[in-house]
């Protein structure tokens, strides 16, 4: 069974598609600037070169449509015949309180996805968008939508209950949701295999460090607590969001700065975390290469980053009463031991304790502490795209 795997945002969309047989990847690429100019497609069959498509794309049915003919193309296809593509996986970012797992996308599915759109205005809508185009494109061929929030229907109340009065919860759904859901179950899952566990006898907590960040609390194989929240400015110092921070710095600063809903919002989300401590960049690289060179701030960045990743470890063993293993995945979690030594150093009195030549690994699956390690530490690079794709198969 051959799956295609896409994940869309507002001016690009990244796919894959999977011999769910062997669960090989047959082709993958991303295109990218949909709507703008300069648009092109990254693309890449299997044992063949990359090649780049420059076409204009004015929308993502453009694109999709671009896509698929590269797909069966002669010289750097993967299939004959798109009648080869048996289901469509969708990564869908917000599902609210109306999907707790993947789902076959209907008109119902739709229906309820365009409701979910003022929780998530910058995701939902181009998610919606490939659905469509897909649905146009790819008549009669079976999709399913799988959400970034659904792993984290399972927290309990008083979890994702934020401290307001209760009727803004009931009228407007105000809570945490949660994000990334996709990727924690699936390192969740897989360091439980890597240690020979069963994931329902295991307290795990998660964390996928990258420009966008956050850790989850997973106990015997579910989400019961984890840092995003009502969006995914809460929780860690990330990329360009600032995460947790006291509310009221909010109107502080507007008024102070002059600024409306749009400034503030646009401050939050796309001007600190730890670009806005360093001022160098919000690439992780690039503010370990200024630290290393003696830029201070750079280095208070990355400081802050991993004081606040190690406060929520410590955090989610209390919410689980213990913690088995800590798995790092994502951009930063699966490349940057340095990150990985830095968060766990203070952390022994838990039982964690790195293992310096285990821990100099990039992007595979191992395990980095000491043999006498009471918690295992493990690096698992994360794999959202199959794991949409095994739920389209298991769905279908």
């Amino acid at each position: 069974m051959n799956v295609l795997v896409i994940n869309c945002g507002s001016s690009s969309l990244k796919y894959q598609l999977i011999d769910m047989n062997n669960e090989n990847v047959l082709a993958k690429g991303l295109a990218e600037r949909i709507g703008i100019e300069g648009a092109r497609v990254k693309h890449e069959a299997l044992g063949m070169d990359k090649v780049v498509i420059e076409k204009p794309m004015t929308d993502h049915k453009d694109a999709l449509k671009i896509v698929l003919d590269a797909l069966v193309d002669t010289k750097h296809g993967a299939i004959k015949d798109l009648k080869e593509i048996n289901a469509v996986g969708h990564r869908v970012v917000h599902g609210g309180e109306k999907f707790s797992g993947s789902v076959v996308i209907d008109d119902d599915v739709i229906k309820a996805l365009e409701e979910c759109i003022e929780l998530a205005p910058l995701h939902n809508p181009p998610n919606l968008i490939g659905i469509r185009a897909c649905q146009e494109l790819m008549p009669g061929v079976p999709m399913v939508g799988v959400f970034d929030t659904a792993f984290h229907q399972t927290m309990p109340k008083s979890s994702y209950i934020y401290p307001l009065p209760y009727e803004l919860y009931e009228k407007y759904g105000i809570r945490k949701y949660g994000f990334h859901g996709t990727s924690h179950r699936f390192v969740s899952a897989r360091a439980a295999e890597i240690l020979g566990k069963d994931l329902k006898d295991l307290k795990i907590v998660t964390c996928h460090l990258g420009n966008g960040a956050s850790l989850a609390a997973v106990k015997n194989g579910e989400s019961v607590d984890t840092s995003m929240g009502f969006t995914p400015l809460e929780g860690l110092a990330m990329g360009t969001r600032c995460g947790d921070i006291d509310p009221a710095i909010v109107t502080f600063i507007m008024e102070k700065e002059g600024l409306d809903i749009d400034g503030i919002n646009n401050l939050l989300n796309k001007k600190s975390g730890v670009l806005g401590i360093s001022g160098v960049s919000s690439d992780f690289r690039d503010i370990e290469i200024a630290a290393s060179e003696g830029n201070e701030r750079a280095q208070l960045a990355l400081d802050k980053f991993n004081a606040r990743v190690k406060k929520y470890i410590a955090a989610y063993a209390a919410v689980m009463g213990g913690v088995d293993a800590v798995v790092f995945t994502a951009g930063l979690g699966e490349n940057s031991a340095s990150n990985r030594e830095a968060i766990c150093s203070g952390l022994e009195f838990m039982g964690i304790e790195i293992d310096k030549e285990k821990n100099n690994v990039r992007g595979k699956d191992a395990i980095v502490s000491t043999d006498n390690s009471k918690v295992k530490v493990l690096v698992v690079p994360t794999n959202e795209e199959l794991m949409i794709a095994k739920d389209t198969v298991e769905l279908l």
